[in-house]
């Protein structure tokens, strides 16, 4: 049955646009030269101590440990508790205002050298190159048959994927749980419910990121990729490509006048966006993607001698170098300005109160709670008494002898034993009750101290509020 050929009804044409693009996997080319070098030996640098610091032993302890369980956070020679959490603040903001100054210097310096996505990642694709091979074998292998060879390099790839994570995961849950007493429980898989679950979930997540994700965790996932930009102005070095030297692009044979064809230095090998980890094409621009690896940098140098072109085609340099022809001089001397300058006041600041902190610091900490249970009530010998348990926590490595004391009402004394022994980083509680005389302060609540102090150790003493009820 034939259709007319002109019924009178207009078809609409709908065009649909994905939201997401598609992904495509990324192949990165192994590169050698100077930042590459800097990139290993950051990596090298971050993994032994991440490896071996829990290993590291200090007064017959662990020396890097943060016990959980006994609520101790051991840091060589320094002892953390639960009401050291301030401590724990201003780490942070050390780590945020030194993240902020890093990038305000220097861009994603960060996410380029030591970011853990980043060395991870280097780890398993260099594993990835020694099994597949380099960029054009791996686009081999995978667009080829699932033959036995694909399973084989594959299989192998994946176990030692797997032994490298899990390996990660025993370690991190080391720095929670004595190490030595983890290795006991591995040899016949006795961990606890928590510890199994920590070390398969982190031996997971570093399979996954690492592995699988890679670059789509710094486009997609990361924060850091997201508000970096607020953090950038002109004067930020990044990685840059020159196109007032570069273009017009195009091949060209060895040795050709390319300035007589009107051709700039870039021959449009693509070398540049082969190396790249997340894939992308610096000659566009700054990009939020560029994790500021610098791997573009050593291969297009590479590429810049071979060709006989001077290097620095694509650089470290600013907007505003590349804008003004800014020499290296320029360029330092731009690196110091308000916002460095801010950014590394504070943080100067900060670091200088807190290190202060720490050297004053006094072993020792008291927390006095009084007995409800009984308000007060008249001793044997006619004088009001009042019971308090004392907390006394030596976060010190020595064991001390502590001597109480207590003040602030007319005649008021301990009575029973005043000396109490803690041994080293551990906490006590005692009982203590102080006696006076009825007429010594007004009816109700009086404002009284405890004093503890280390015998011997004049430095070492503390003084905690408490009142002290007269009927």
């Amino acid at each position: 049955m034939n259709q007319p050929q002109d019924s009178g009804v207009q078809v609409a044409v709908v065009n649909t646009q994905s939201l997401y693009e598609k992904h495509k996997k990324v192949y990165p080319r192994s590169v050698t030269g100077l930042f590459a070098n800097w990139r290993w030996g950051m990596v090298w640098f971050t993994q032994l101590i991440f490896y071996g610091m829990c290993w590291l032993e200090w007064n017959g302890r662990q020396a890097v440990l943060f016990h959980v369980v006994e609520r101790k956070f051991y840091l060589f020679g320094l002892v953390l508790w639960p009401q050291d959490v301030l401590y724990l603040a201003f780490a942070l903001i050390i780590g945020a205002l030194a993240l902020f100054l890093v990038t305000a210097v220097g861009g994603r310096l960060f996410c380029g050298y030591v970011c853990p996505q980043t060395v991870y990642t280097e780890i398993l694709l260099w594993i990835e190159a020694r099994i597949e091979g380099e960029r054009p074998a791996r686009m081999k292998l995978d667009k080829g048959p699932r033959d036995a060879r694909w399973w084989r390099l594959k299989t192998v790839k994946h176990a030692l994927w797997l032994l490298v994570a899990l390996w990660t995961g025993f370690t991190f849950v080391g720095y929670f749980t004595p190490i030595r007493e983890l290795t006991a429980a591995a040899t016949t898989l006795s961990f606890g419910p928590w510890e199994w679950f920590w070390i398969l979930f982190y031996a997971a997540f570093l399979y996954m990121q690492a592995g699988f994700l890679r670059e789509q965790v710094c486009k997609y996932m990361c924060p850091y990729a997201r508000f970096q930009g607020v953090m950038f102005d002109p004067d930020t070095l990044i990685i840059s490509y020159d196109p007032e030297r570069g273009e017009p692009r195009a091949p060209r044979k060895k040795g050709t006048d390319y300035k007589a064809m009107g051709l700039g230095d870039c021959i449009d090998c693509g070398q540049c966006v082969q190396v790249c980890p997340t894939g992308i094409d610096i000659r566009d621009g700054l990009q939020m993607e560029c994790i500021a690896c610098a791997a573009c940098i050593d291969v297009c140098d590479q590429v810049m001698d071979k060709v006989g072109y001077p290097r620095g085609l694509i650089r470290y340099s600013t907007e505003a170098a590349l804008e003004k022809h800014y020499t290296k001089q320029d360029i330092l001397a731009h690196l110091m300005r308000p916002r460095t300058l801010l950014y590394g006041g504070i943080l100067a600041a900060i670091c200088i109160a807190t290190g202060w902190s720490m050297a004053t610091r006094v072993p020792l900490k008291v927390d006095v709670i009084r007995d409800r249970g009984v308000l007060s009530r008249e001793a044997d010998d006619g004088r009001i008494e009042n019971l308090y348990t004392l907390h006394i926590m030596n976060t010190g490595e020595t064991a001390h002898r502590f001597v109480l004391g207590v003040s602030g009402l007319e005649g008021i004394d301990i009575a029973g034993e005043r000396l109490v022994e803690v041994p080293a980083a551990s906490l006590k509680s005692v009982s203590v009750a102080v006696r006076v005389e009825a007429d010594a302060g007004k009816k109700g609540s009086n404002p009284i101290r405890f004093e503890v102090a280390a015998q011997n150790h004049e430095k070492i003493a503390v003084s905690e509020k408490a009142t002290f009820l007269l009927p």
